[in-house]
């Protein structure tokens, strides 16, 4: 959207718009904001197009998509023209006031959300709500009598067009309700429609091996699942022949049960990527497919698009296989048993155990040659544990091991045999960082003990920067700054490389349970050469994998707004007392970070300014519920 609309104040040819763009191109004709000159459309001089932000006192402010405007433009609350905080708006440029240029909204092109979250509140005499996480004040479509009748801080969900209530939550104080506010920001649902449901019931249980004649069938080899202890999907199966060097990837074939257009491959395009809660997953395909038919559980007959990767002896792939096949997990594994197996702790079935411990050693080899082009992050991954009544009873760091290590390898091997195999199709890119960012965590290091001169070759200098981090004893913190340095990876429909991995080819292949990108891609291999297939399977890819950039970035945005709600109803309880944290973000705001016996609460800090990674102790002084947001100041530097 951004990318459109920005063209037209440089002129946009009408044949190369999507469908959806033509349909606000006639709006934009309509209203006279465009004209049309030589078969371009350019927007009228006076209007501009950008997205909206709204403070909390009611003041719009958009961020225009056309450079030449270098600040953010004001608007008056009565003039936003019912738009809500994150819309894409044409609004016209009013008369011009010193100290800033004014607007007012003209056309909502897209909603942010149809919905919007607020909670119930008496202002003076009447009830209105009040938004989430915005607190902006609006009134409701609901009689004051109906509205009275609701206990005090009832949250509800609204339509955005006309402020009618959709649904109610729940109440702002039961923890109970932080999932559902999570979800509804960003318009996500736990629930299946009907139709998706009945379509993933209708393939019942167990695989009936004489259905499939025509498959490979692999039931004799012993493969296995290694996954987190509190899995209940099972993408992949892993099974190693020592003796010629191959190894098989097995990937759950969710493409067999979900059809393009069906109801299921609607939902699940809609959701994009399963949702990962602390206490439950929220699946991308129905809990019948993701958790049972399509799972690759042990001891069950299941169906599996299958790599076999034989490498010769400079661990360089001489053939990759794909097959569509049945498998037989034989043996369920969590990360822990694994490691305990690599460490001799732990025993295992022999057929399994003989060619587990040579894979180990051949995925080490394997990352130490692929770290030679990519990278390789220390990263702790923040772990939240609920009690019964939903608030946090603990939290932890997670980080990779062996056993990460081991099937993190063999993912990296399938996912870039797919990617070869596709000239056009979905693609994992990530580019390489722009020079600003890298001064800037230049810069940052510097401030930490650590100089370092910018070298154009970032694998090299990356690779000494962490060499002194680990000397410093801080590896893992300044890990987290280089990543934040770096550009996010995107699905695209066409190759430009993963600059992290430092694969010239590379795409999701290994979790079509829970990534929809999986799913496409599993599709578009099946049709191989079949070219009306296809075109079929590759209509509209570039607006998928736009969206897919969105909906990945959502999923993110829910895990982490439900964590902050957790510790705001926490540090609600904390008021007044002190805790041990570390400065993790020193800008326009400062942000300190949890690191006491519970840890990864990020506290906004008034009136202080310090170096990054700074260790202090934190009061917490005020906590806002509604925004999940902690206030506190720093009453200590530690000397650590």
């Amino acid at each position: 959207m951004k990318a459109f609309l920005n063209s037209l104040t440089t002129g946009l040819e009408g044949k190369y718009a999507k469908s959806s763009e033509l349909e606000i191109l006639r709006v934009l004709e309509q209203i006279k904001a465009v004209s049309k000159y030589k078969n371009r459309y350019y927007l009228n001089d006076g209007f501009v197009c950008g997205k909206l932000d709204i403070s909390s006192n009611g003041t719009g402010f958009l961020y225009p998509y056309d450079n030449r405007f270098k600040q953010d433009l004001m608007i008056e609350n009565r003039d936003l023209g019912g738009a809500k905080f994150g819309d894409i708006v044409l609004a016209k440029l009013t008369k011009f006031k010193k100290p800033r240029q004014k607007a007012a909204v003209i056309a909502v092109l897209q909603m942010a959300n149809e919905t919007s979250v607020v909670y119930t509140k008496k202002i003076g005499p009447a009830i209105m709500g009040v938004t989430i996480p915005n607190s902006l004040t609006i009134a409701l479509k609901a009689s004051q009598k109906s509205l009275k009748e609701l206990p005090q801080g009832t949250v509800l969900k609204i339509n955005n067009l006309d402020n009618d209530i959709v649904e109610v939550l729940g109440v702002i104080d039961d923890p109970n309700v932080d999932q559902k506010i999570s979800m509804a920001l960003y318009n996500k649902r736990e629930i299946f429609p009907k139709i998706a449901q009945n379509e993933a019931i209708s393939f019942g249980n167990e695989v009936d091996k004489g259905m499939y004649l025509d498959r490979v069938d692999l039931t004799h080899l012993p493969f296995c699942t290694i996954d987190p202890v509190d899995a209940k999907d099972f993408d992949d199966a892993i099974y190693f022949d020592k003796n010629t060097n191959e190894i098989y990837i097995a990937i759950a074939d969710v493409s067999e049960y979900v059809s393009p257009y069906s109801g299921i491959d609607k939902e699940a395009r809609f959701r994009g990527f399963s949702i990962y809660f602390p206490h439950i997953a929220i699946p991308m395909l129905p809990r019948e497919l993701s958790e049972n038919i399509c799972s690759l559980k042990p001891n069950c007959d299941r169906l599996a698009f299958v790599f076999k990767i034989k490498l010769n002896s400079n661990l360089e792939p001489i053939s990759e296989e794909l097959l569509s096949c049945i498998i037989h997990s034989k043996r369920r594994f969590n990360y822990d048993e694994v490691d305990s197996l690599i460490k001799g702790e732990l025993e295992c079935q022999k057929e399994i155990e003989n060619w587990l411990m040579p894979l180990f050693e051949l995925t080490q080899k394997l990352k130490e040659k692929r770290l030679k082009n990519g990278f390789d992050f220390h990263t702790l991954e923040l772990r939240m544990s609920l009690d019964k009544n939903g608030d946090i009873s603990s939290t932890r760091f997670e980080s990779s091991t062996p056993s990460h290590s081991l099937i993190e390898e063999c993912m990296l091997l399938a996912n870039k045999a797919a990617a070869k195999r596709v000239k056009k199709g979905i693609f994992r890119n990530h580019a390489p960082a722009d020079l600003k960012k890298i001064n800037d965590l230049l810069n940052d290091l510097a401030v930490l003990g650590i100089e370092e001169q910018y070298d154009g070759d970032l694998v090299t200098m990356i690779a000494k920067i962490q060499v002194k981090a680990s000397q410093l004893g801080i590896r893992e913190d300044v890990d987290k700054l280089i990543i934040k340095a770096q550009k996010r990876a995107e699905y695209s429909s066409n190759c430009t490389g993963h600059f992290g991995l430092g694969f010239e080819f590379y795409s999701h292949f290994t979790s079509p349970i829970r990534r929809y990108s999986d799913l496409i891609l599993h599709r578009i291999l099946k049709a191989g050469d079949d070219t009306k297939l296809t075109n079929y399977l590759m209509l509209g890819i570039d607006e998928l994998c736009s969206n897919l950039n969105i909906l990945e970035r959502e999923a993110d945005k829910v895990a982490w707004d439900f964590m902050d709600r957790k510790f705001a109803r926490w540090a609600a309880k904390n008021i007044g007392q002190t805790f041990k944290c570390y400065i993790y973000e020193s800008g326009n705001q400062t942000v300190a970070k949890l690191d006491d016996e519970l840890k990864g609460a990020r506290i906004f800090l008034n009136n202080f300014k310090g170096d990054i990674l700074t260790t202090v102790r934190v009061k917490i002084t005020d906590v806002d519920i509604p925004t999940a947001k902690i206030m506190g100041k720093v009453v200590e530097i530690l000397d650590v």
